[in-house]
């Protein structure tokens, strides 16, 4: 672990944290007689400087490790806080258990963190490693998930988020949105019917796993509603490229033991993604007796599912592992990917692309393109080589675009 010192930085805020530093009711005051021209002189300020500026100076924990996932800096804390591990966020509370005593407490986040500029849509999200303060004699919240007669859960206060690693991620109004932190392997869940695969979904999550350094893993539902060995060379492909793809049905059972023993090693946490409708809550009901979580069925008309889970939430097994159970997905922008990048993330084409003959190619029209030349002698898949050059340009959007 490297050293850790106190120390003060600038920082930026956001843009809502103050008033508006100009007047917005000068037409009111005109109408009702009182403006005076040379008081708004002299007193309106157009800049942003002095007291409205959105820089502040905030006492931190600088840490000198290479253990440091974002390399920024923590915010500073007293020694009363506790740490504590988010297990969900359900509006503006969020749930904490503590480390120490495994006590659930329903957390406000510090309005410090909310306000600070970043390029996140949420500040605080399921399997975050936090530092939180129990507040002092409360009447305690409950819990809206189980209702108005459940116990009433103790308050704190959240003051700092620990430095994450292995987010799952995706692209929100041009924004953010971090699904899930501190996780290990995605299990990237899809159905060979209701609804159907799809398989544009599947490679833009494994480029975020790959890029967020988790494992992904393949599981098919609904084997039992379809016959698997019909999109046995659709997913081979993916098995010739290392992945491991697991079919089960959570209906009969079958394979359920084999997703069980994936999952349930102590201390690993597992996400569980996909469409909605695929049968997410199907399969931990089915791999951990009394989840009891709730499930829908799919569509008739659009073949499309509803959504049953809501927000994201961290499960503890009974065999010490933890799974994090996420919404339904139906799009799945690419964070922080640069267009030059998309392809370095398909195992099956970037052997090939230091073999063209311009380092720049694009793989479309460029003479000696040694990816075009592997698609058509079969090396690469015809329909993975379509799906990255879609992705990719995607990229090349405009910011403004939607």
């Amino acid at each position: 672990m490297g050293k850790k010192s106190s120390g003060k930085v600038r920082v930026d805020f956001r843009k809502n944290r103050h008033s508006k530093t100009r007047k917005t009711d000068v037409t009111r005051e005109f109408q009702q007689e009182t403006l005076n021209e040379d008081a708004s002189l002299r007193e309106e300020r157009i800049s942003g400087k002095g007291a409205m500026t959105r820089q502040r100076t905030i006492q931190v924990e600088t840490d000198d490790s290479e253990e440091s996932a974002d390399g920024g800096f923590l915010l500073a804390v007293t020694g009363d806080a506790r740490p504590g591990l988010v297990l969900r966020v359900h509006g503006l509370n969020t749930f904490v258990e503590d480390d120490e005593t495994g006590q659930v407490y329903v957390c406000a986040v510090r309005r410090l963190l909310k306000t600070l500029s970043t390029d996140q849509r949420h500040v605080v999200v399921a399997g975050d490693r936090v530092l939180f303060r129990p507040a002092p004699q409360n009447s305690g919240i409950r819990d809206p998930e189980d209702g108005p007669r459940s116990e009433l859960l103790p308050e704190g206060i959240i003051e700092r988020i620990e430095p994450r690693s292995g987010c799952l991620s995706r692209t929100s109004w041009k924004r953010q949105h971090v699904i899930v932190s501190n996780v290990d392997q995605l299990l990237i869940v899809t159905s060979l019917a209701e609804p159907t695969i799809k398989w544009n979904l599947i490679d833009r999550m494994i480029i975020m796993a790959e890029k967020a350094h988790i494992r992904p893993i393949l599981c098919v539902n609904k084997i039992d509603l379809a016959d698997p060995r019909e999109l046995l060379p659709d997913f081979g492909v993916y098995g010739r490229m290392g992945y491991e793809i697991l079919l089960v049905s959570a209906r009969t059972g079958k394979g359920v033991e084999r997703l069980r023993q994936r999952v349930q090693r102590k201390g690993l946490r597992s996400v569980v993604a996909g469409q909605s409708g695929v049968g997410k809550s199907s399969l931990l009901n089915a791999i951990e007796e009394g989840l009891a979580l709730r499930t829908s069925h799919v569509s008739e008309m659009n073949q499309k599912g509803r959504h049953t889970t809501t927000a994201a939430e961290l499960i503890k097994l009974s065999s010490g592992g933890y799974v994090v159970d996420t919404p339904g997905i139906r799009s799945f922008d690419l964070w922080d990917v640069a267009p030059s990048e998309v392809c370095g993330f398909y195992r099956d084409i970037a052997p090939f692309t230091s073999l063209c003959r311009f380092q720049d190619c694009t793989h479309t029209h460029e003479k000696d393109c040694a990816v075009r030349e592997a698609v058509e002698d079969c090396l690469i898949d015809a329909r993975r080589f379509e799906s990255m050059l879609q992705i990719r340009d995607s990229r090349n959007l405009p910011e403004d675009w939607e």
